[in-house]
C-alpha cells in the first residue's frame, strides 16, 4: 500500500511542477500577443526621423507625386494639418470596406493608443500627406482580418482634412526588426502593420505589411 501511496504522490508532484512551468511559459509567450512591445515602435518612429533629416540635408526632391483625378490639386501645395495632433488623440477613422471595418486612429503606438484602436506612428507623416503615413494595430482586435484584405482593395481614412482614399499596391511579410516599411516615398502612401503569423503564440518573429498608394480624396472645406 505504501508502494503505491508513494507512487501517486510523486505523480502528483510532477504533474504540480509541469503545470507550474507551462503556466510561467503562457505568462512570458502569451502575453505579448495582447501587449506589443513599445520598444520597436520608438525605434521605428525615430528611424523614420533620421532618414527624412537626411533626405532634408541632402535636398532630395521626389517627384510624380500623386494628384486626384477628381481636381488639379496637389498635395504637396496643401497644408491639411494646420494643428498637428497631441499623443492619445483621436485623428481620424480608417475604414476597411472589403472587411466592413471602420476603425479609430489615434496618435501614437503606445499601448494606450493601441488598446483603443488603430496608432499613428508619430514619425510619419498624417493621412493625404505627400510621404508615407503608417498606421499598426494588434492582430488579435482591431487587425484580426487584415489577412482577408488583398491587392486593389481599397483602404478610406477620414480626417480632419478629409477623406483619403488609397489602394493596396503591395503585401508583404517582413522580420520584426525590419524597418525598411518606414522608408520614406516622397508620395502619398499609406502602409498598415501588424504582428505575423496571426496565429502565433508568443512574440511574432515578423511583421505583414499593406502597403497602399493614393488614388483619390475630397478635402474639407
Amino acid at each position: 500500500m505504501n508502494k503505491w501511496s508513494n507512487l501517486i504522490r510523486k505523480i502528483a508532484t510532477g504533474i504540480t511542477v509541469l503545470g507550474s512551468i507551462l503556466f510561467i511559459y503562457a505568462i512570458f509567450n502569451y502575453a505579448p500577443i495582447f501587449f506589443v512591445n513599445n520598444e520597436t515602435y520608438e525605434y521605428v518612429s525615430n528611424d523614420f526621423l533620421e532618414r527624412e533629416t537626411i533626405r532634408a540635408a541632402e535636398n532630395i526632391v521626389e517627384t510624380d507625386l500623386n494628384i486626384s483625378e477628381t481636381n488639379n490639386i496637389n498635395l504637396e501645395d496643401v497644408l491639411l494639418y494646420p494643428k498637428r495632433p497631441e499623443i492619445g488623440e483621436e485623428i481620424g477613422i480608417l475604414d476597411i470596406p472589403v472587411i466592413n471595418a471602420k476603425l479609430p486612429i489615434f496618435h501614437g503606438t503606445d499601448e494606450d493608443e493601441l488598446d483603443r484602436g488603430v496608432g499613428h506612428y508619430r514619425g510619419s507623416v498624417l493621412p493625404g500627406e505627400p510621404d508615407h503615413s503608417i498606421l499598426s494595430g494588434h492582430r488579435d482586435t482591431v487587425f484580426r482580418e487584415l489577412k482577408d484584405v488583398n491587392i486593389n482593395d481599397e483602404l478610406i481614412v477620414t480626417t480632419t482634412a478629409g477623406q483619403f482614399t488609397y489602394v493596396v499596391v503591395d503585401i508583404y511579410i517582413v522580420d520584426a526588426e525590419d524597418t525598411s516599411v518606414i522608408r520614406p516615398t516622397g508620395k502619398p502612401t499609406l502602409s498598415l502593420t501588424t504582428c505575423y503569423p496571426f496565429t502565433f503564440i508568443g512574440n511574432a518573429p515578423e511583421r505583414y505589411i499593406l502597403e497602399a498608394d493614393l488614388v483619390d480624396f475630397q478635402l474639407n472645406q
